[in-house]
């Protein structure tokens, strides 16, 4: 009797359990590609995260070290950028065969860039930018007040006529110039890299110095120098010295 019981009682219950299982499946499949779909957005927000992360830890624990191998980077990648693009507009006016063959990309001038960016401009500029920062504590200036302060006294004031000077003056100490040619050098190109310079960075810095932490402000100068180069390179395209070398044109 017993027996009879269990077996009439699991017969009253398959076909209620048996009809119950399609729908089961399928929500357990919906929620499953849910998960799915969540844990997959989850891993590409993370993998984001992580990344600004470890920089901004290696950002607070070895400033001038991070920003100068951030420095060498960029300033090799402007230097590429600026070797490549005036072949590109050259291609554009139809001597393409002659372009073509003439053209040599110069691995000692992209050497030449990438040192000055991790040796000099990023280590000055991390000192710059809190100079500048403590500038403007001092003086008390305060809302719009801010970025005006610290473009004057960048553009205007000592920081670009130094970095300008410097850099010209790296080059030309870098391709075994003497000290009369680098003065020389400085003189002929000072002027016309200032005046290009203020036309490009004023607005830029503007923006950077109101909206940028000062942390990040070297870095929005140095991804912005990529596209500074390129301008440079279509606007000014660099001459043959006489050298047989490219010369090699500025950027902030």
């Amino acid at each position: 009797m017993a027996l009879y019981q269990r077996v009439g009682k699991s017969l009253l219950l398959s076909p209620r359990s048996a009809s119950s299982s399609p729908i089961v499946t399928a929500t357990s499949l919906a929620r499953r590609a849910r998960f799915l779909s969540t844990e997959a957005a989850a891993s590409t927000t993370a993998k984001r995260k992580g990344f600004v992360e470890w920089y901004e830890g290696h950002l607070n624990a070895r400033p001038v070290l991070t920003k100068a191998i951030t420095g060498a980077c960029l300033w090799g990648l402007g230097d590429v950028v600026a070797q490549v693009v005036p072949t590109l507009i050259q291609d554009e006016d139809g001597d393409d065969d002659t372009t073509k063959k003439e053209f040599k990309y110069d691995i000692p001038r992209t050497a030449r860039a990438v040192t000055f960016g991790f040796v000099i401009h990023a280590p000055l500029s991390h000192l710059h930018f809190n100079l500048l920062e403590w500038m403007t504590v001092k003086g008390g200036f305060t809302g719009l007040s801010i970025p005006i302060f610290k473009t004057v006294m960048e553009q205007f004031v000592y920081w670009s006529w130094f970095s300008n000077s410097l850099y010209h003056g790296a080059m030309g100490a870098m391709q075994g110039k003497n000290l009369d040619e680098i003065q020389n050098r400085i003189k002929d190109v000072l002027w016309g890299t200032q005046v290009a310079q203020w036309k490009f960075w004023i607005p830029v810095q503007l923006l950077n110095f109101q909206f940028v932490p000062v942390r990040h402000q070297l870095n929005v100068v140095l991804l912005t120098s990529v596209v500074w180069t390129a301008l440079l390179s279509a606007w000014y395209p660099p001459e043959e010295e006489a050298e047989g070398e490219v010369s090699e044109e500025k950027k902030d």
